[in-house]
């Protein structure tokens, strides 16, 4: 069991780590790679024809088109997590959602990264069952957490 978490760019790797920390807590092994579907696609053909990869969470602002070029390479599940980057996202975000019939990519909400982990582990769950019982676990703690009081006007 393993999740590649790939990027387009140095600059994404904070919303990487966002997506290794949470598989972490889950006990779930992952890499992460930079990896451009525009200046290194050899490197991302390599990564997705790796069969040590169960899942990969591709994220990538502005066209992303690090998704849909993943899902394109590979049969295994892929989860794209559209970046805001410098502007207001819109153009991350359609492109990991308008993907063309045929070539599917699960898609989490702008810079969603915690998100993108978890549909990974709730994917795993489905060949390792053991993580069903994480998750559950996991869930649980919304239950025990304070919430705090609504804020009243004056």
């Amino acid at each position: 069991m393993k999740v590649a978490i790939l990027v387009g760019s140095k600059s994404d790797l904070e919303q990487a780590e966002k997506v290794r920390a949470r598989l972490a807590e889950f006990e779930v092994p992952s890499e992460v790679h930079v990896a451009s579907a525009h200046r290194t696609p050899e490197k991302v053909d390599r990564l997705t024809q790796d069969p040590s990869f169960d899942v990969f969470v591709a994220m990538a602002g502005l066209s992303a088109a690090l998704p849909g070029t993943v899902a394109a390479r590979t049969l295994r599940p892929v989860i794209g997590v559209p970046l805001l980057g410098k502007g207001l996202g819109l153009d991350s975000l359609l492109s990991v959602v308008q993907m063309p019939p045929g070539v599917p990519v699960a898609a989490v909400g702008l810079d969603n990264a915690e998100n993108g982990a978890l549909l990974a582990v709730h994917i795993l769950a489905l060949k390792y069952p053991e993580l069903n019982e994480r998750l559950r676990k996991y869930r649980a703690r919304w239950h025990e957490e304070p919430v705090a009081p609504p804020a009243t006007s004056a």
